[in-house]
C-alpha cells in the first residue's frame, strides 16, 4: 500500500513540474538576451524560443567596400545571442527540474 501511495505522491510532482515546464517556457518567448559585435556596431537580441527578434547595425558599420566585414560581425553577434538565450533557457529550465537530466524519458512525460 505504502508502494502506492508513493506513486501516487510522484504523479504528482511530475504533473506539478510539467505544468511549471509549460510556464517557463512560454515565459521564455518574451525574456530576451542581447549579444553585440564589432564593439557594439552590431546588436542582436534573441528570445529564449532562440528567434531572433532584432539586429540592429549601426550606420558607420556599413562599408560598402567590405561588406563582408560587416557579414562576419553580424555572423558573430547572431550567434552569440543564440548561444546566451540557450543558457538563459537551461537556466530557468534547471530552476524547474532542480538540475534533473530529464533527457532520457520517453517523449510525452516532459
Amino acid at each position: 500500500m505504502e508502494h502506492v501511495k508513493n506513486m501516487r505522491k510522484m504523479m504528482k510532482e511530475v504533473q506539478r513540474m510539467q505544468a511549471e515546464m509549460a510556464r517557463v517556457q512560454e515565459e521564455l518567448e518574451s525574456k530576451t538576451v542581447e549579444a553585440t559585435a564589432g564593439g557594439g556596431v552590431v546588436r542582436v537580441v534573441v528570445n529564449g524560443h532562440l528567434e531572433v527578434k532584432a539586429i540592429e547595425i549601426e550606420p558607420g558599420a556599413v562599408d560598402p567596400e567590405d561588406v563582408e566585414m560587416l557579414q562576419d560581425m553580424v555572423l558573430a553577434a547572431v550567434n552569440e545571442g543564440i548561444r546566451k538565450a540557450q543558457e538563459m533557457s537551461a537556466d530557468e529550465m534547471a530552476k524547474v527540474t532542480g538540475g534533473l537530466d530529464l533527457s532520457g524519458l520517453p517523449g510525452g512525460l516532459f
